[in-house]
């Protein structure tokens, strides 16, 4: 059999061994009241087991290893932390382990007590020769049930890790959601290519100083344009122009230090997605909602947070440009559907479950879940995948929970600590 540590674990945990006329290796009676809590620090592997041996019943740990001399090997002969250990679990007894006070260390051999059909649905997920995931020939015999209940478990999981995120940007804020929150919604503008432009701009421009000029919607987007680095150059329209004086004046009443304009791509880009038109969009959004944070927690309907960025009043000069001074054809520049929904998917859902969190309110988290089954699905590689195995993929929660099971569980073969590969493997 070839095998890691992690199979002796899951075996023992979910006591998936023979039980039959059980006993050590020294042949003293053993029974298994429950295999203890699982340790992910260190120290044994599992905390508060009950056993009893022969006639004596203990409470304590219990450490793992596939065999016995691995005791010695990984140090735990002179360790303090594994005095309390009452049962050693291992696959092979190569040799017996005697602790320092002279006692035997009681040790279960499972060589002999692991079924056959579980090693081979074991080795077929972790070694076998899938090209997707490890179970796409057997997920589609999982329940929808224990599916769904997964998917759950680890769209939580993502949104957990990105809220930390959140949660470390508003320890810099002062506990100020609405900047933190502008903050990230501006990188978000960018898209991810322009991501990190988008996201200095908005730290060099602090949503307090726009909102002094909420009522003036030239000032806003000299605010915008000047502190993106778009008007240090020398321009032929009068627009430009204008923004231009306007961005002087204010950067030195408010000390603003703009950043480089060089940060901004616009290579292999769809002239609608080019930093200019997005720039000209946020600036329309400032314009039209003020301290969205406390919008967001006060709408609850989908289509009343998509009415946000919709029919957004951005300046003329844009219907006829991509970039200053460069006339193009009429074209309409509102946000479209696609991305509204990302922008919901990656701010307003992250921001309602962080705020859930951190305030202890199940409502905002249950808000965020419920906002994602809203939300069509994104359309990626990973999804079209799991679409090809039979695992239906209809909302934006469907599709979080699937990268953060393809990323964090199926490219890493974590079968073992996974809803659905326990599933499949404890199938007879």
């Amino acid at each position: 059999m070839f095998f890691s540590e992690d199979f002796i674990h899951y075996i023992w945990k979910f006591r998936l061994f023979n039980r039959d006329n059980l006993q050590t290796t020294t042949g003293e009676n053993l029974e298994v009241f429950s295999a203890g809590l699982p340790n992910s620090d260190s120290g044994p592997d599992f905390h508060n087991a009950r056993i009893r041996v022969g006639d004596t019943t203990w409470a304590g740990n219990v450490e793992i290893h596939i065999n016995s001399s691995d005791w010695h090997r990984h140090g735990h002969t002179n360790d303090n932390a594994y005095k309390n250990v009452i049962l050693h679990v291992v696959y092979r007894d190569d040799e017996p382990i005697v602790l320092p006070d002279g006692r035997q260390l009681p040790t279960l051999e499972l060589k002999e007590r692991i079924p056959d059909d579980l090693y081979n649905r074991y080795h077929r997920l972790i070694y076998g020769t899938q090209q997707f995931i490890p179970c796409e020939g057997s997920i589609r015999s999982v329940d929808d049930m224990t599916l769904r209940n997964w998917l759950t478990r680890v769209l939580v999981e993502r949104l957990e890790k990105r809220s930390a995120t959140v949660t470390a940007a508003l320890a810099k804020n002062k506990g100020d959601w609405e900047e933190t929150f502008y903050q990230f919604l501006a990188a978000q503008f960018g898209f991810k290519t322009n991501a990190l432009p988008f996201e200095l701009l908005a730290k060099s421009l602090p949503q307090l100083t726009l909102a002094k000029h909420k009522n003036n919607p030239s000032q806003i987007e000299a605010l915008i344009f000047g502190q993106a680095g778009f008007l240090e150059d020398e321009f032929q329209d009068e627009y430009p122009n204008k923004l231009k004086e306007e961005h002087n004046f204010l950067r030195k009443k408010y000390n603003l230090v703009p950043i480089e304009k060089h940060l901004w791509k616009f290579m292999r880009m769809r002239p609608q997605n080019f930093p200019t038109i997005r720039l000209a969009q946020f600036a329309a959004l400032i314009v039209r909602s003020n301290h969205l944070f406390s919008k967001m927690i006060e709408i609850r309907d989908v289509t009343q947070l998509r009415e946000l960025f919709t029919r957004l009043e951005i300046n003329p000069y844009w219907d006829t440009h991509y970039r200053f001074d460069a006339e193009s054809k009429a074209s309409s520049k509102a946000l479209g559907q696609s991305s509204i929904d990302i922008l919901l998917l990656n701010t307003f859902a992250l921001f309602l479950f962080c705020y859930g969190k951190h305030n202890q309110q199940e409502y905002f988290i249950n808000r965020s879940l419920k906002l994602l089954e809203k939300l069509p699905a994104e359309q990626n590689n990973i999804v079209t995948n799991f679409d090809s195995v039979g695992i239906s993929v209809n909302t934006a929660f469907d599709s979080q929970a699937l990268l953060e099971l393809k990323n964090s569980y199926c490219s890493h073969k974590k079968c073992l600590q996974c809803g659905v590969g326990n599933k499949i493997l404890r199938t007879t």
